[in-house]
């Protein structure tokens, strides 16, 4: 055994979770990477039972371990590191299926959302569409008429453009209204 791999070893052995946990804190490198060495596949097993997907665990524990440096900072040797770091992977769980939950709700709202869009987009459509074949159905006058209010011109511009009284395009929109009113009665 070559002489450089020795004090690796011997660390490795020697030194239990917690001392490693603060060397880490205070920026040990070996040290860090000898914890997630000891502990990489006993926190994917929690993150897999929290999760329930292998997936879901391999990302939360990627999450958990690029965290680690910065979560270092805050533990002070009062536990276990074991039960320090499992604590830090059950809250790291709680905080994704809270998010998942919110983007869920989010995602379901925004479906609801669309599909009442898309239903009153269809039956706006529909009543266009009728309103189109309904005036198709008037005598020329009327339908000269209605067309010039729909186009936003008020009773006496209609009147104007029509060469007729603007109580006579009062008298047709009303007459209009009573033949659509009609028509839509006779289809129901």
């Amino acid at each position: 055994m070559t002489a450089l791999l020795r004090p690796m070893i011997v660390m490795r052995m020697k030194t239990g979770d917690k001392e490693l946990a603060l060397a880490a804190k205070g920026g040990d490198a070996k040290a860090f990477s000898l914890l997630l060495e000891r502990f990489y596949d006993r926190l994917f097993g929690l993150c897999f039972r929290l999760m329930g997907s292998h997936a879901e665990a391999e990302d939360l524990c990627q999450d958990i371990c690029a965290a680690l440096p910065a979560k270092l900072t805050r533990f002070e040797g009062g536990s276990a590191f074991s039960t320090w770091l499992y604590r830090v992977a059950v809250n790291a769980a709680h905080d994704r299926r809270r998010r998942a939950g919110t983007r869920a709700k989010a995602a379901q709202g925004w479906g609801d959302w669309e599909v009442n869009r898309t239903e009153a987009m269809r039956e706006q459509a529909e009543a266009q569409d009728w309103l189109i074949r309904a005036v198709g159905m008037l005598s020329n006058d009327l339908r000269d008429t209605v067309a010039l209010v729909m186009d936003d011109m008020n009773h006496r511009e209609v009147g104007e453009v029509l060469g007729v009284s603007e109580g006579t395009v009062s008298w047709r929109m009303s007459e209009v209204k009573k033949h659509l009113k009609a028509l839509k009665e006779s289809e129901q």
